[in-house]
């Protein structure tokens, strides 16, 4: 299995506002400075592979990120004992300041960003031998800063764009989620005209230019821009990159057995390598957190669990030779898992409570009885089955409905699924009939993948309190929604008092 190994690195500035500067101002031997280091290709590869080692800190993909992205939503919840962390969930934010619930993943977003902009204002200063290397390294540094503007808007929305190196004494200046888009789709078509369509073996897991598109193509579906989303996936779907990606057995997306299949388009590289604390040291966990936070009691913490009207959704339609979506199983832990399918969870039979439910993909359970901190289980962020059930959307809101039909079945069909105008014939070319369908397909095909938060709020679910009614009959954390308000998380309170530039997002 084929995985980058990322060097950490950490760039240190000092900034001193001593009168004697010449006195304080000394420097340390052990540490390199910004003036010091930029100077060689190998301090411009170091630099973007810092931004990559990101992907393992507390507030983003190691822990937190995932319950803001699923447990918030309608698919999940907390039964936490720590009860600040599970009101984060059911959106009642007291405390503004909550580092696990905000201010952590607020700090990481943009210590990457930070990191992003480093490579971007250094690198196009050192000389090259081969000036594509130089353009490929300042590609993926666009790209990834992109990737973390793309989740602040879906959190904060209304967030500064902070596109140069920073200083300590800097206030910028807050930004419209329309701006921070536009941002992410700048970055992103400027990345994706120079990323290679592949990498070799050495570098898998570097985004390429479908990850770059299909990255566009969401941020313009956030932002309801179907034709734009469209041209895209274009790329990806029946363009030039077609060849590269295809769909493969359900269950090789959420194991460590197949890493970097045909299916992903970007994914997180996990290692279990350092069974150490998270940090920027070059030994630091390399390894993903959730599993820990989202396995059962007795088995992990639980601090996550899935709804159970999930399992529900599951066995409404059985297979075309009438059996339960095989999906279920690898994507849910429930109380008929092993009679359903034979298999225990975690190695015993079922000993929890009969409605509950935990989320099954990125486990290991299927190798082991038990987790840790240390989960090596890449993330599949964007998978080619997001990417053709997003092009089916996009399809639909643009009037083709017929045109979409065979992207929802490639995807149904692997599940060994009918067509679906077989199973649903009402539907027909309906597109607010086909977009209701849709809703329940991306559920079923892309449950606890860290997709359905901002999908309800793609879809505007959460607009009305009509819509928020509705999505209460499943999540009755929903009762806590607040029309207008709960669309987003607050800005850190910190954050706010410390920076005159920045205002609290409404109804905060």
């Amino acid at each position: 299995m084929k995985k980058i190994i990322i060097i950490i690195l950490a760039l240190t500035t000092a900034v001193l506002y001593s009168c004697k500067k010449d006195l304080l101002d000394q420097k340390n031997p052990n540490t390199l400075t910004k003036q010091q280091f930029w100077k060689t290709e190998d301090d411009a590869q170091n630099g973007v592979n810092s931004i990559y080692a990101m992907f393992y800190q507390n507030g983003v993909w190691n822990r937190w990120i995932y319950f803001r992205l699923d447990l918030t939503s309608d698919e999940g919840f907390s039964n936490s004992p720590w009860i600040e962390l599970g009101d984060w969930t059911r959106f009642q934010y007291v405390n503004y300041n909550f580092w696990e619930g905000n201010v952590n993943t607020w700090r990481d977003t943009y210590k990457a960003v930070f990191r992003c902009n480093q490579v971007l204002a250094n690198v196009p200063n050192i000389q090259f031998a081969d000036a594509a290397k130089k353009e490929n390294i300042l590609a993926q540094a666009k790209f990834l800063r992109a990737f973390y503007y793309f989740y602040a808007a879906v959190l904060w929305e209304n967030v500064p764009l902070v596109l140069q190196p920073s200083e300590p004494a800097d206030l910028p200046q807050q930004n419209t989620v329309t701006e921070v888009f536009a941002q992410v789709a700048k970055d992103l078509n400027e990345a994706a005209a120079v990323l290679p369509d592949q990498w070799d073996n050495a570098n898998v897991g570097r985004p390429t230019k479908g990850a770059a598109m299909a990255l566009l193509g969401k941020t313009y579906m956030q932002q309801r821009k179907w034709a734009e989303a469209k041209t895209a996936f274009d790329y990806l779907v029946t363009g030039a990159g077609k060849g590269y990606y295809d769909l493969v057995d359900y269950k090789e997306n959420f194991r460590a057995t197949q890493e970097n299949n045909k299916e992903s388009v970007f994914e997180i590289q996990f290692s279990d390598a350092n069974k150490t604390a998270e940090g920027d040291g070059p030994n630091a966990n390399m390894g993903s957190n959730r599993s820990q936070f989202f396995a059962p009691r007795s088995i992990g913490w639980s601090d996550g669990q899935a709804r159970y009207w999930m399992v529900s959704a599951f066995k409404k339609e059985k297979t075309k030779d009438g059996k339960i979506d095989s999906r279920l199983r690898y994507t849910l832990f429930y109380p008929g898992l092993e009679a359903d399918f034979g298999d225990k969870t975690y190695g015993r039979s079922w000993q929890w409570n009969a409605d509950e439910a935990w989320f099954k993909k990125y486990s290991r359970d299927y190798y082991r009885n038990d987790e840790d901190y240390y989960n090596q289980v890449n993330n599949r962020v964007i998978r080619y089955a997001d990417v053709l059930l997003m092009y089916a959307e996009a399809l639909n809101e643009l009037g083709q409905t017929s045109d979409a039909y065979p992207y929802v079945n490639r995807v149904r069909n692997r599940a060994n699924m009918a067509d679906l105008a077989t199973a649903y014939p009402a539907i027909g070319t309906n597109k607010d009939l086909f977009r209701e369908r849709l809703k329940t397909e991306r559920m079923l095909e892309l449950c606890g993948e860290s997709v359905r938060w901002a999908d309800l709020k793609r879809w505007g679910d959460l607009d009305t309190q009509q819509g928020v009614d509705k999505v209460a009959q499943r999540d009755p954390d929903f009762k806590n929604f607040i029309v207008g308000k709960s669309i987003r998380l607050p800005l850190p309170q910190l954050e706010v008092e410390n920076n005159k530039n920045l205002k609290q997002n409404p109804g905060y």
